[in-house]
């Protein structure tokens, strides 16, 4: 059998709590009316009383009276047939009244279920309408699927509704967010596992073409010195391309040390950023010390370093600036490091942390996803800003407590 809508078994329940209990009150009501009406118009007692009296009259006039005695024992069976009848007539009329009753019952019983079935109509729209939106909103977020933009007007319905509307979109957005992590994790296990594959793929070979290479440098003539020198330039790219797919490769590892963040800003922008540009590191006093990689670190903050060196193009100013900050309710530090160079549009800023994406001639594309692969180990955020024509930043967030090494594939992803 099919199981009616929650809705319309939500209007029964409704409908037979107001209903039921107005239907006994109505047939109680014209019931004892009906039963009472009879009894006071008293039409037993008064002919049982005018037939006792009838005798008693009889009895006296039987007896020798004088006038005056006799005109009062006829003004008073006079009265007594008038009572009588009085009595009769209001029997009749009563009796005719049950009818009446019953009917005004009937009809305050109709306008009461009908009174009930709107006001259990409004209540169960009002409770059935949220909890049909929250059961759909369920379907679709266990589909993956994006929940409706907020309207502009209120939903109608209990505040409560409003309130666990507010949550389940709270709800929906973390386990979003949540599936995102977790692809975002698999695609980069998959990421790091194609790198590490090429990168020992590459390497195998190369040691002996470094040998090959040295031999031929030495026993060949001397006009095969250019192309000689093509290949050595051809295999330090190669080595290049090697050891940054094997950076990418692998998670930061060893024993965590303390790092002084001022120290490590200093040392990787003045390591990196050419002459030509102008550098400025602007670095708070009394910066809370990290623990964690310090290679893996200054290797993060160098590539993002390089990529602002890239966009300036030979001329420009770099900032890069340490300062405190908070993340998740601690202490934490803040590298941020921007240029005046061209900027990116916001659909390749979407994918600049992405590995293999690359604009730069000969690049592997594993920079930035090398340098947000360490902040992830370190539990801390990355976030860029860019626009056209007014240069980029990039930001490090880093907290300042000691961490245990963990890549995106867990709780860092």
């Amino acid at each position: 059998m099919r199981q009616l809508r929650y809705r319309t078994r939500l209007i029964v329940i409704l409908s037979l709590f107001a209903i039921v209990p107005t239907a006994l009150l109505t047939l109680l009501w014209s019931g004892t009316v009906s039963s009472a009406l009879p009894l006071v118009s008293g039409r037993a007692a008064w002919e049982s009383v005018a037939s006792s009296g009838q005798r008693a009259i009889e009895a006296a006039r039987a007896a020798p009276l004088e006038p005056s005695q006799r005109q009062r024992i006829d003004d008073h069976e006079r009265e007594l047939r008038t009572s009588l009848e009085q009595a009769r007539r209001y029997s009749f009329i009563a009796g005719r009244s049950v009818r009446l009753v019953l009917a005004v019952a009937l009809l305050a019983l109709i306008v009461f279920g009908v009174i009930a079935s709107r006001v259990a109509g409004h209540l169960s729209r009002q409770m059935s309408r949220p909890l049909d939106e929250i059961v759909r909103w369920t379907a679709m977020i266990g589909r993956g699927e994006r929940l409706p933009e907020p309207a502009v007007q209120p939903a109608r319905g209990a505040p409560e509704f409003a309130t666990l509307r507010a949550r389940m979109r709270d709800m929906a957005g973390e386990i979003e967010a949540g599936r995102q992590r977790v692809a975002e994790a698999e695609r980069l296990a998959a990421y790091r596992e194609s790198a590490r594959r090429v990168a020992h793929e590459l390497k195998n070979p190369l040691t002996p073409i470094r040998f090959a290479l040295a031999r031929l440098r030495r026993d060949a003539p001397h006009g095969l010195s250019d192309m000689i020198d093509v290949l050595e330039t051809e295999t330090r790219r190669l080595e290049r391309i090697a050891k940054s797919f094997a950076e990418f490769g692998r998670l930061p590892d060893g024993p965590a040390s303390e790092i002084d963040v001022g120290e490590l800003a200093r040392y990787s922008a003045a390591a990196t950023v050419p002459p030509g540009i102008e550098l400025d590191v602007q670095v708070e006093d009394g910066l809370p010390r990290l623990t964690g990689h310090h290679d893996a670190l200054a290797g993060a903050l160098s590539n993002v370093v390089l990529n602002a060196v890239d966009a300036c193009d030979g001329k420009g100013r770099i900032v890069v600036s340490a300062t405190r900050a908070m993340l998740g309710g601690r202490d934490a530090v803040r590298i941020e490091v921007s240029d005046d160079g061209d900027g990116m549009e916001p659909g390749t800023l979407a994918h600049i942390w992405e590995p293999y994406t690359t604009h730069k001639p000969g690049g592997t594309g594993l920079g930035l996803a090398i340098a947000r692969q360490a902040v992830l180990a370190h539990d801390g955020t990355v976030e860029a800003d860019s626009a056209l024509g007014t240069g980029t930043r990039i930001r490090f967030i880093l907290p300042a407590r000691p961490v245990t090494t963990k890549g995106v594939d867990g709780n860092g992803s």
